[in-house]
């Protein structure tokens, strides 16, 4: 288990894009599983959280199935898994539904993770992180791939505040998991 680190002094948003799901026939998209890709990634992802010292205080997640067992495998490798609230609004959020639920987080959460899906995550991060530049804004513009992780830091004295432009991208990873020996 990895132990949560200390939150800086900004506020950081964690955006997480669900692990790679499966396509079975027969099965609405709300309730598709992760594939076995997805299984293996998703876990990487929570360890990539904690190497990159953002351990949430808070998760929002998506109603849909991909995406709270994306937070559970990720969250499975954390000593202590933050409150995790499940938001039927984030299922196919565009960018001011997503930011409309982010503007509700409590003052007391320093370190926010999303869960959810694209394209909305994706066009969140680049709308919060505006005209700027660098290697993980540009790897965001190419693509945000599933189990994608995007670490937004911002200086606003609550989540109401948190506007297009407002927020730093400081980094983009796309963690991936060990296939089994």
């Amino acid at each position: 288990m990895i132990a949560r680190a200390e939150a800086g002094p900004a506020r950081r948003l964690v955006v997480l894009r669900h692990a790679k799901s499966a396509w079975p026939l027969g099965v609405a998209d709300h309730e598709r599983p992760l594939a076995p890709r997805g299984l293996r990634d998703a876990p990487a992802a929570g360890r990539a959280h904690a190497e990159a010292r953002c351990l949430p205080d808070l998760t929002l997640c998506s109603t849909a199935v991909r995406a709270r067992r994306t937070g559970e495998l990720a969250a499975a490798q954390w000593d202590t898994a933050p409150p995790l609230r499940l938001d039927g609004r984030l299922y196919g959020a565009d960018v001011p539904e997503l930011l409309a639920v982010v503007r509700e987080v409590p003052d007391a959460v320093r370190t926010l993770l999303l869960i959810g899906h694209n394209p909305g995550l994706e066009e969140l991060v680049l709308e919060l992180a505006g005209d700027g530049r660098g290697d993980a804004l540009d790897d965001v513009r190419t693509k945000f791939p599933t189990s994608a992780v995007a670490i937004l830091d911002w200086h606003g004295a609550d989540w109401g505040e948190l506007a297009p432009g407002a927020a730093l991208l400081t980094d983009m990873l796309v963690p991936r998991g060990r296939v089994p020996d």
